[in-house]
């Protein structure tokens, strides 16, 4: 009896513990997207881009007028506007319509959020370690926080990493919903961000490559010879009548062929079930998956931007935009110490280590590295998508070196002590991160001329006024109403955009603030009638050093000064 209630006694402990663990479970991954979601809010600036203002009036502009595919904000007359990404500058508006800045700030806490618990659900789910997800996590928003603020980027951002999982997910049980999913988001992306639609098909390629590298392997190489070999011998034994024993002879070196390739083929098969470094499997799904691409090219259709999706990254990559535009300049290294240590990890686990990596993780971090190198604006893809990859090497090398080092993390996270720990920890990253941002506003005065707009709006005639402004606030300017020279829409005011291919706006600016071209022949050449430029730009330095007299100050503070351009007599 004693025996048997023992028994039963440490049967309903283990039960109890097997409760317990669920639930802890379940608290670990609650308090994991808790504190994602603490960080996302702390690392949220609260200041707002130059991208901002303009897509809040260009919301407007489409709410109330529709897309006319025309710019109504700078002065320049005729200029073709293509809206590449319209609908969230309309829900821009939507939002700023009801709440002003304070809620275009909240939803950007929110998207925030939603981007770092994407990251986690995505790779934790993929990968099926919660811990390693959860500190990846982290560590990729820590490297993608300069690149959350309220744009158009950061709702691409959730929907790529998403896009990731969906096509994993399709390749591992080819289900309709997965593809469902992504032509869904194909058709967002296209009207929310069209210049990075083209990036939705690179997420496809690594796997497609690695599709057809490992048909060559199986296919082409053992059983396409093996079968060409044997037609080719019986057609030549067949059309020359050649005897019995020299059919023989063929019929034994066909053989020893066949056993051969056998061989090989064998010995290629145990290779791949343990490769040295790369892991090349071949899935009959991604054939379904090339389809669900192709019906993707075609949401490009469903905007109401005609063929921009088509042809927006051509044309940019045909102007000089990219080559002035700091986010689109080669990355250099050295001056990105947290993409370098990120290299110089991964290349160490792959090189120096018995971690082994994926074909198309191998295609598909390369590709993002060749990317990231070509345009630093890349580095946040590379961290965003690299951030799977990155988690799947770390638990493959720590499955090679150690028994149950995976399980004893998964232990571990579920300790109530561990958790406390890592709550404390972020609470302290958080404080830190949100610290520096506590006293800031919506709009940085030192960096947009919010006084000097107000003095324009009070004092200066707009419909006879044409003003000469600077790239980073012409966003700002035409926010508060004022037609502009120049903004930072960079695309509208070069030949390839615009439609006027006998002005290029863009470099006459970059031309002009870089002292490279006279800045009255300029003014001459546009008609300028009032300009407003930084205190510390080299076009006011040179005004003031010469004390030119064809320009008079109207407003001055401590960032930036108004001139008028007095007509010569």
């Amino acid at each position: 009896m004693e025996k048997e209630i023992k028994s039963k006694n440490k049967i309903n402990e283990k039960k109890d513990n097997k409760k317990t663990r669920k639930k802890i479970n379940v608290n670990f991954t609650i308090v994991a997207i808790i504190l994602i979601t603490i960080l996302c809010i702390c690392i949220t600036p609260v200041t707002f881009q130059n991208d901002t203002y303009y897509t809040i009036k260009i919301g407007e502009l489409i709410k109330e007028s529709g897309i006319d595919m025309m710019d109504h904000f700078s002065w320049h007359e005729n200029l073709s506007y293509t809206y590449p990404h319209w609908l969230y500058d309309l829900c821009t508006y939507l939002i700023y319509s009801i709440a002003g800045f304070k809620g275009i700030y909240i939803t950007t806490c929110i998207l925030s959020a939603v981007l770092g618990i994407s990251i986690f659900l995505v790779t934790s789910r993929l990968t099926k370690v919660k811990s390693i997800s959860f500190i990846i996590t982290i560590g990729t928003l820590y490297v993608l926080q300069d690149y959350i603020t309220a744009r158009a980027q950061l709702v691409t951002f959730i929907l790529f990493i998403w896009e990731l999982f969906c096509i994993e997910k399709f390749i591992e049980n080819r289900k309709a919903i997965y593809g469902i999913l992504l032509i869904a988001i194909s058709i967002l992306i296209a009207n929310l961000h069209t210049a990075t639609w083209p990036f939705f098909f690179v997420l496809f390629l690594p796997y497609i490559a690695e599709y057809f590298i490992a048909i060559i392997a199986d296919t082409i190489i053992y059983r396409k010879i093996k079968i060409f070999v044997l037609k080719t011998k019986i057609k030549i034994g067949n059309k020359r009548k050649i005897d019995i024993e020299k059919l023989q002879k063929i019929q034994l070196k066909l053989e020893e062929i066949e056993n051969t390739v056998s061989k090989i083929k064998i010995k290629r098969d145990k290779e791949k079930r343990n490769p040295y470094k790369i892991i090349i499997k071949r899935n009959k799904n991604v054939k379904f998956l090339i389809i669900i691409m192709i019906i993707c090219a075609l949401a490009g259709l469903l905007t109401p931007i005609g063929d921009t999706p088509y042809t927006y990254l051509y044309k940019t990559m045909q102007g000089n935009t990219t080559q002035n535009i700091s986010e689109h300049l080669p990355m250099t290294l050295i001056n990105s110490k947290d993409t370098m240590c990120m290299l110089i990890i991964l290349l160490s686990i792959l090189i120096f280590t018995k971690a082994k990596i994926k074909l198309s993780d191998l295609f598909m971090i390369s590709g993002l590295c060749y990317l990231m190198l070509s345009t630093r604006r890349q580095q946040s893809m590379f961290a965003l998508i690299g951030a799977v990859i990155f988690t799947r090497i770390i638990i493959d090398l720590i499955k090679r070196y150690t028994k149950n080092g995976i399980e004893e993390a998964e232990k571990a996270s579920k300790n109530i002590g561990v958790i406390i720990s890592v709550t404390l920890l972020m609470a302290l990253l958080s404080f830190d991160s949100i610290k520096p941002k506590l006293n800031d506003n919506y709009v940085n005065s030192n960096s947009y001329p919010v006084e000097a707009c107000d003095y324009i709006l009070e004092n200066i005639d707009l419909t006879t006024a044409k003003f000469y402004n600077e790239y980073n606030y012409g966003s700002y300017m035409l926010f508060r109403g004022i037609p502009v020279f120049i903004d930072s829409r960079a695309d509208l005011y070069a030949p390839e955009f615009s439609g006027n291919e006998d002005e290029d706006i863009f470099s006459d600016f970059i031309n002009t603030s870089s002292i490279s071209k006279f800045y009255e022949d300029t003014f001459e050449k546009y008609e300028i009638t009032h300009f407003i430029i930084s205190k510390k730009s080299k076009t006011n330095m040179i005004i003031t050093k010469t004390k030119d007299n064809k320009y008079k100050e109207l407003y001055s503070d401590d960032n930036f000064i108004i001139y008028e351009r007095l007509k010569e007599i």
